[in-house]
């Protein structure tokens, strides 16, 4: 009786209520939450079409997990990695000689975190494992190496259902994963590493650091920033360490975001984040950048300005316009 009534079809609900941690997954496998959600309808769409051969054998998540690991990997065959500016090359002079637009560089994208952990319960756990630079020093790793790390050390997986799902050894698998946490020690990543809840002192640093950004006050902004901190604003490859490249990119080249407005957003891979709009000819305020910000040690040590609006904005809920205030 147990066996007939584990064998029977998943239906929608069924598979529809894994679609969070999917996306999860799909995304730390892919670096960008257009790729991911499409992987994941395509999981979907490939488990809703072979409901029949579901034998009940496994569970319909591990089940999804398998054909979620395929379409991933069929997806990354021939293609260029993800990465963040920071991944390519060093650090540059803050002039506009130095902003480039490589045709064919694939850049790191932000996920709203509702998508991936709806569950309150579970968002401490997605704010670790989707760290920008975690997921960059993912895409570092071989595909099948990085389905395999992300599984075990992330998602707890044990090494002989990964090496079922990947159908391969469990020798190989841990071998596997030695490798790869190898290459992430070497970047200084880790799906370990606890990331807290905003404190009232970091909300205080960030309701401050809105107030100075959108006034351009440099006495304020310089107690708030990070000495070595670093700025980064894909599509463009430049990149810039330390505070005083950051300043004198803002007094210079970007000195167009003077007199921007930041609106609150929801978190971007577990950090604070803010829509950026522009002053425009018209008295409204145009969409310029989702600003993704990392504390540390009560100062902000990393901004990450991701120039495309046009899908960004929609996407973590952000009005295309600002009225005149």
């Amino acid at each position: 009786m147990v066996e007939s009534i584990l064998a029977q079809p998943p239906g929608a609900a069924d598979l529809e209520q894994h679609r969070p941690a999917l996306t999860g997954y799909c995304y730390r496998m892919l670096g960008s939450p257009f790729d991911a959600e499409d992987a994941v309808q395509e999981t979907i769409l490939r488990a809703w079409r072979n409901r029949d051969h579901f034998e009940g054998r496994a569970s319909v998540r591990s089940w999804l997990y398998r054909i979620a690991t395929h379409v991933c990997l069929d997806m990354l065959k021939g293609a260029r990695r993800r990465a963040r500016p920071m991944d390519l090359g060093p650090a540059r002079d803050p002039v506009a000689a130095n902003l480039h637009l490589e045709a064919d560089a694939r850049w790191i994208e932000p996920i709203p975190e509702a998508l991936i952990a709806p569950d309150p319960a579970e968002v401490a756990i997605a704010r670790e494992s989707v760290r920008l630079a975690f997921v960059a020093a993912l895409q570092s790793l071989p595909p099948r190496q990085r389905a395999a790390l992300i599984l075990h050390d992330v998602l707890r997986w044990n090494a002989g259902e990964i090496a079922a799902l990947l159908e391969t050894s469990v020798a190989a698998v841990n071998s596997g994963l030695q490798r790869a946490r190898a290459t992430l020690a070497r970047s200084n990543a880790d799906a370990t590493e606890p990331r807290e809840p905003l404190s009232a002192t970091d909300q205080s640093l960030l309701e401050r650091y809105v107030r100075a950004f959108e006034v351009y006050d440099l006495q304020a902004l310089t107690a708030l920033i990070r000495q070595d901190a670093i700025q980064s604003m894909p599509p463009y490859d430049l990149w810039l360490r330390g505070r005083d490249h950051i300043f004198a990119w803002w007094w210079g080249p970007g000195i167009g975001c003077r007199g921007s407005r930041l609106v609150p957003s929801v978190a971007a891979n577990g950090a604070p984040t803010f829509g950026q709009y522009k002053p425009g000819p018209d008295g409204e305020w145009t969409p310029w950048a989702l600003q993704v910000l990392e504390c540390s040690g009560e100062q902000i040590a990393e901004l990450t300005f991701f120039l495309d609006t046009a899908r960004l904005f929609p996407l973590f809920g952000l009005p295309d316009r600002l009225p005149e205030r």
